[in-house]
């Protein structure tokens, strides 16, 4: 078991990151910091009626703080979440956006964050090309990001994922104003997580430095980072999942889904973008089809990742230092933490099996899969991961 020598830390890397047990209560730190005094607290509903924000509001409000709570969004937030979003800011003339929770909550609150100064529709600003130079980025409200999973690691990036329901995609929604100023990183927030949504939410971190160790391109940093992302999952998710109040446990997690979404600026590839296309189609948790994707993935790149995963193989101190020793340690991290192996048993089938390969080949994170995909070469990994084969 890893051990952390300083619970509490302040870093600076991708962004102010404020890390550790009991950090929430400086919540009031980071307003006076970014100079917020009304904010719109954005999170799920569920989390809305539970202790860890109630808390946090009635902190704010004690100081007298005008804050806010806005709770209208879905798992896989929409440009109509946002919408209401923006006009539930206007409305109460925020001035400042306090994104707390899962990778929803916190997608949502940075796309509101962007779109409250915006007189552009949200698709403008899609991440293709140079969309994002269209931004206004004087009128970016300021973001304090709060996560309570730890897989997405949306507090340290610049993007959102926003679900177009009229288009049946999600999108990538990106400028460098994104990404929050100040993260409050409190690994006791995530204790309460189910151990369902902590091997989900888990997974995703180890899809992220997965892929981002994966991508092609030289970037030493990148690598470095996603490495030992990888090694803080495997030390740690069984832990977290089995024991939920494990804060040593917790706190890894937190670092590795950090670490993950920091290092995937190198690139991400087929996982994310099938499992893209398949959250818009099935709304589907995001984190739980890249864990049922990953090792077929894996088994159709194997040919031109050998030379990554064999350094993957060696930090992790497998016996088996090779792709097969990682995808075996994928495939048994899965079963002992309860993922399903195939896309089946969680009923989704061939129907739009050819639907979700063309958007797969379109989607931009397949710009980052180590090698060149077709729709064919998506059917065929997607019809593996629906039946279960090859494993």
């Amino acid at each position: 078991m890893d051990t952390i020598v300083q619970l509490n830390a302040n870093w600076n890397y991708p962004t102010k990151i404020w890390f550790g047990a009991g950090r929430i209560i400086e919540l009031k730190n980071a307003c006076i910091e970014l100079n917020i005094n009304n904010p719109l607290l954005v999170t799920d509903k569920g989390l809305a009626e539970l202790d860890i924000v109630k808390n946090a509001v009635t902190d704010l409000k004690n100081l007298g703080y005008d804050i806010a709570v806005f709770c209208k969004i879905k798992a896989n937030p929409s440009g109509k979440n946002i919408a209401d979003g923006v006009v539930a800011f206007k409305q109460g003339k925020h001035d400042g956006i306090i994104a707390f929770g899962g990778g929803s909550a916190l997608d949502a609150g940075k796309a509101i964050a962007l779109m409250a100064g915006q007189n552009r529709p949200l698709w403008d600003f899609e991440d293709v090309g140079h969309n994002w130079k269209r931004v206004n980025e004087q009128a970016v409200a300021p973001i304090i990001a709060i996560p309570t999973t730890a897989g997405t690691g949306s507090e340290v990036g610049r993007a959102s994922v926003i679900h177009d329901e009229e288009a049946v995609l999600k999108k990538i929604i990106f400028h460098p104003r994104m990404l929050p100023e100040i993260v409050i990183a409190d690994p006791a927030l995530t204790s309460g997580l189910s151990a369902k949504l902590t091997a989900a939410t888990g997974m995703d971190a180890l899809s992220h430095n997965l892929e981002a160790l994966c991508a092609p391109g030289y970037h030493p940093m990148a690598e470095g980072i996603a490495l030992e992302g990888i090694r803080l999952v495997k030390n740690n998710l069984l832990n977290a999942v089995n024991e939920g109040g494990d804060l040593i446990a917790r706190a890894n997690m937190l670092c590795a889904s950090l670490m993950g979404a920091t290092a995937f600026q190198k690139g991400l590839g087929g996982m994310h973008a099938l499992a893209h296309p398949l959250g818009a189609t099935y709304d589907v948790h995001h984190g739980l089809l890249n864990a049922i994707l990953m090792p077929y993935v894996l088994k159709h790149n194997q040919d031109v990742i050998q030379q990554p995963l064999r350094r993957l193989a060696n930090v992790l101190e497998l016996e088996n230092n090779t792709i097969s020793g990682v995808i075996d340690w994928v495939l048994r991290l899965r079963r002992e933490i309860g993922i399903p192996h195939s896309l089946q048993e969680i009923s989704i089938d061939d129907g739009t099996l050819i639907d979700i390969a063309a958007k797969a080949v379109a989607d931009p994170s397949n710009a980052g899969n180590p090698k060149s995909m077709t729709i064919k070469d998506y059917e065929a990994v997607l019809r593996a991961a629906i039946e279960g084969h090859g494993f």
